[in-house]
């Protein structure tokens, strides 16, 4: 499905529908260029999952947990990780294949350690349509 945003309010409100839908053991692998709003949809589905924690992109500590909410939330930076097995040292496997949502900027990063179905969305920018439009893709793989 493709999604069309105008404003960042909008982004965190398509971001809070898929948290509404979101059930254990769901991977989302987000992609998209620097600044066009991975860390703005994480905040919106970790809202509609009901986490009451300040969401932040946790680049310096590749993966942050959120328990306040209706499920955990393990909202994953891999921008830096330049080793897939470096994921194997901090047990991404367990938070992929638990009961938790895991939510993972820069996933084109670890596609091959991705489990075998997952949530792929591609957020894109185009300037032509104007500073805060986002063309977002969200497909089952």
């Amino acid at each position: 499905m493709i999604f069309e945003t105008y404003s960042e309010e909008e982004t965190l409100s398509l971001g809070r529908d898929i948290g509404k839908k979101a059930c254990p053991g769901t991977v989302i692998a987000m992609d998209g260029d620097l600044g066009t709003g991975k860390t703005v949809l994480a905040k919106g589905i970790s809202e509609g999952l009901c986490v009451t924690d300040m969401v932040n992109s946790p680049t310096f500590t590749i993966v942050q947990e959120y328990d306040s909410g209706r499920l955990p939330v393990y909202h994953f930076d891999v921008y830096r990780i330049l080793d897939e097995d470096e994921l194997l040292e901090i047990g991404a496997d367990e938070y992929f294949y638990g009961q938790g949502v895991c939510l993972v900027e820069w996933a084109e990063q670890i596609r091959g350690s991705l489990p075998e179905h997952y949530t792929r969305v591609r957020i894109e920018k185009d300037l032509s349509r104007g500073v805060d439009y986002r063309r977002i893709t969200v497909e089952e793989v």
